[in-house]
C-alpha cells in the first residue's frame, strides 16, 4: 500500500509544507492538497512541488464548479510540469454549502458536470482542441453570446509533462461513487469505516466497475485517519482529537437535507447520533456534538493504539479495499516522521 497525507488547510501552509519534506524522507509516497474555502490548492501544490522531490502532489480536492474545465486542464497540466510527472487531479462537487455559499454558484448537475470534465480534461491532456457539446458546449456558438468568428476550438498552448494525469473523484452518495468506479483512476472517500464500507459503496463500485474501461486499469481507493502508536493511555486519549472534524462533516457540512456526510453517518448505522450532531452543531453547540461522535466510528476509522492494533487496522483497510492508506501521523513527542517511519515498517 501507498502512504500518503493531506496537508492541513486551517493552519499555516508553509509549516505544513516543511513537514511534508521531512515525511517524504520518512517514505510518504503522496500528499493530497485540500482547499474547500481556505487557500487554494494550486498555489500550496506549486509550492509543495518546489521543496520536494518524489512525492505525488494531488489535489484533494478542486472542485468542480468554480473552475473551467479550461482552466483545471491548464492546472493539472502546469503542476505536472513543474513536479517532473508527479501530479494527480483529485476532483469533487463538494457541496452546496461550499460551492453556493462561498463561489456563488448554483449546484447543480454534479454527475454529468463531472463525466464531461474528466472527458474535457483527458482530452486536453492530449493536446486535442477542447470541444464539447453537453454541460459546457465547447465552443461557444453565437447563439450562445460568442463573439463572431472567435469561438473556434483551442487546444493546449504548451506541450504537457505527460499526455494524462491520474485522475481521482471525491465521492459518497451511490451515484457518484459508481461514476468514479467507472471513468476515474482513483475514488476519494471520506470518514472511511473499513467493515461497513461494503454496505455503503460495494454495490456502486461494482456496477461502476462493470462499466469501466479497461484501459484505466484497477481502481485505486484512498483512505484513512489519524496515525498515532503508543501503548499507553496517553496514545489512546489522542482519538479525541479526531472528534471535531467528524463533527465539522457530519454536523455542519451543509444543511439538514443537504449534508452528503451526514447521510453516509446514517448509512454507516449511525441515524440518531447524526440527527443529534446536526442539531447540536448547526445550533452552535460543537463540543456537544463533537462528545456524541461514536467512539467504535473513530476507533474504527483511524489507526491509534498499540503498533499491534494499528497493524490490524491497516490490513481491515486494505482488505476492504484501500489502495492508498492516507493517514495524519500525530506523536506526543512531536516526531510525526519518525511514527509514519514506523507505519511503513509495520507494513513492508
Amino acid at each position: 500500500m501507498k502512504l500518503s497525507t493531506m496537508l492541513m488547510y486551517d493552519g499555516n501552509p508553509r509549516t505544513a509544507a516543511d513537514q511534508v519534506v521531512e515525511l517524504e524522507k520518512a517514505g510518504l509516497d503522496t500528499v493530497w492538497v485540500a482547499e474547500a474555502y481556505g487557500f487554494d490548492s494550486p498555489t500550496l501544490m506549486g509550492y509543495l512541488a518546489a521543496k520536494t522531490e518524489t512525492v505525488e502532489i494531488g489535489s484533494a480536492i478542486m472542485n468542480i464548479y468554480s473552475r473551467t474545465p479550461g482552466a483545471l486542464l491548464q492546472t493539472a497540466a502546469g503542476l505536472d510540469n513543474v513536479s517532473g510527472g508527479r501530479a494527480i487531479l483529485g476532483l469533487g462537487a463538494s457541496g452546496p454549502q461550499v460551492i453556493e455559499g462561498f463561489h456563488g454558484v448554483p449546484y447543480a448537475k454534479p454527475l454529468a458536470r463531472t463525466r464531461e470534465i474528466v472527458e474535457i480534461i483527458r482530452s486536453g491532456m492530449r493536446r486535442e482542441p477542447l470541444q464539447a457539446d453537453g454541460e459546457f458546449k465547447l465552443p461557444l456558438s453565437k447563439e450562445q453570446g460568442g463573439v463572431t468568428g472567435m469561438g473556434k476550438p483551442l487546444k493546449l498552448l504548451t506541450k504537457p509533462e505527460r499526455d494524462s494525469v491520474p485522475i481521482y473523484i471525491a465521492a459518497l452518495g451511490p451515484k457518484n461513487v459508481e461514476l468514479a468506479a467507472e471513468i476515474a483512476d482513483g475514488l476519494l472517500p471520506h470518514l472511511y469505516y473499513p467493515e461497513k464500507i461494503g454496505q455503503v459503496m460495494g454495490a456502486p463500485i461494482a456496477a461502476g466497475t462493470a462499466k469501466r474501461d479497461a484501459s484505466l486499469g484497477k481502481l485505486n481507493i484512498v483512505a484513512g485517519g489519524m496515525l498515532a502508536i503508543g501503548e499507553g493511555p496517553e496514545t489512546k486519549a489522542l482519538l479525541d482529537f479526531a472528534r471535531p472534524i467528524f463533527a465539522l462533516y457530519v454536523g455542519g457540512m451543509g444543511a439538514k437535507g443537504k449534508n452528503f456526510y451526514n447521510d453516509l453517518a446514517c448509512a454507516y448505522g449511525y441515524e440518531k447520533e447524526a440527527a443529534e450532531i446536526q442539531e447540536l452543531y448547526l445550533s452552535g453547540k460543537k463540543k456537544e456534538a463533537e462528545a456524541l461522535v461514536p467512539t467504535e466510528w473513530l476507533e474504527a476509522a483511524n489507526f491509534v493504539g498499540p503498533a499491534s492494533y494499528v497493524k490490524e487496522r491497516v490490513a481491515a483497510f486494505e482488505e476492504s479495499g484501500v489502495t492508498s492508506l492516507n493517514v495524519t501521523p500525530v506523536a506526543l513527542d512531536g516526531n510525526a516522521p519518525a511514527v509514519l517511519a514506523e507505519l511503513k515498517a509495520l507494513i513492508s
